[in-house]
């Protein structure tokens, strides 16, 4: 009987390592994107604490008109992509308005030597502030997860729920 409760432990023990170790492994392959706001408000530089970004694509609400975007050098999110239309989207009132417009963040990086993609659906934190006698100017705030994971229609969807009344 002895020798049955040692082996079982010992199993047991065993299984607690692997799952240990799994989900070590797991977070440590995990992308926990930030961004640092750049040139005054006009980009976002994206960055993760534990992985080098290789290849970043931007994808907006289709009812935006904007295409996707993939930055050639540093991995940004820049204003001028989305400015006019969502300048457009909220013409008609306060000159000083903010938002969070959803995007879809796909991204390629490496975890040591191999190479990993993910994605998710992050807010771009945005406000509008009036300019004497030329207009409105967006500046870029910041970026908040959303959710993990996402795609077109799932973006779509958002948008269309919380885009910017006029």
């Amino acid at each position: 009987m002895t020798l049955w409760t040692n082996w079982s432990d010992h199993r047991a023990n065993e299984a607690d390592k692997i799952a240990a170790q799994s989900s070590a492994a797991r977070e440590r392959t995990k992308i926990d994107l930030a961004a640092i706001v750049q040139d005054g408000g006009d980009t976002l530089l994206l960055k993760d604490a534990r992985h080098d970004l290789q290849d970043v694509t931007i994808t907006f609400p289709r009812a935006l008109g904007v295409s996707p975007q993939r930055p050639p050098a540093e991995p940004v999110i820049d204003g001028s992509w989305f400015s006019a239309p969502l300048l457009k989207l909220t013409d008609g009132g306060s000159d000083d308005r903010a938002g969070r417009l959803p995007v879809l963040v796909s991204v390629q990086y490496f975890d040591g030597d191999t190479t990993r993609s993910a994605s998710g659906i992050y807010d771009v934190i945005w406000k509008t502030e009036g300019r004497m006698l030329r207009g409105r100017a967006l500046k870029l705030e910041g970026l908040r997860v959303r959710q993990r994971g996402g795609d077109q229609a799932r973006l779509d969807a958002i948008w269309a729920k919380e885009k910017p009344a006029t």
